[in-house]
């Protein structure tokens, strides 16, 4: 069910790196770690996600921020993580473009439980086809993108664009 949806972790304690990164290939996913704010924007942009898991604190700076930072460009479900269980915190998050909100401590399965929860509503909200031609492929609803079987990493912008010229017209 979850083979090939790639989620992006951000947290910066090792421990929960580890094991989120255990929890989420035991259910199929390719998991991505980030430990900063920083490193996990950069790997969104490289190859985005289909979601991410974003904590809250963060050593160079927020989760919120790094919610309103990918929610500028992607509409990818985003799950925050935090041992900080204040309502003020939760709404926070959730209007910086957060989908669901998780405290620690958490029960992996919960935790699976939710992520592919906000996949599926995220999944159900578009239809998006795949195309084939020559030695190009582009599947819209994997954000993937292979030129004679070789994937092409676009920028977030460059497949945003690629996904507007391969749309059909209304």
């Amino acid at each position: 069910m979850n083979a090939g949806r790639r989620i992006l972790v951000c947290d910066d304690e090792l421990q929960i790196l580890r094991a989120l990164k255990v929890v989420l290939r035991e259910a199929g996913f390719d998991v991505t770690v980030a430990a900063t704010a920083s490193e996990a924007l950069d790997a969104a942009a490289i190859r985005p996600p289909d979601a991410a898991i974003i904590d809250l604190m963060l050593p160079d700076g927020s989760g919120v921020d790094v919610c309103r930072r990918l929610r500028s460009w992607s509409d990818m479900p985003i799950v925050v993580l935090s041992a900080i269980g204040d309502e003020d915190q939760k709404v926070e998050a959730l209007e910086a473009g957060a989908d669901d909100y998780v405290t620690k401590p958490f029960g992996p399965r919960e935790l699976v439980a939710r992520l592919n929860a906000v996949l599926r509503r995220a999944g159900e909200a578009v239809d998006e086809p795949a195309f084939s031609t020559g030695g190009l492929e582009v599947d819209l609803g994997a954000r993937v993108v292979k030129r004679d079987g070789e994937e092409v990493h676009l920028t977030p912008i460059e497949y945003d664009l690629l996904r507007v010229l391969l749309r059909p017209r209304c």
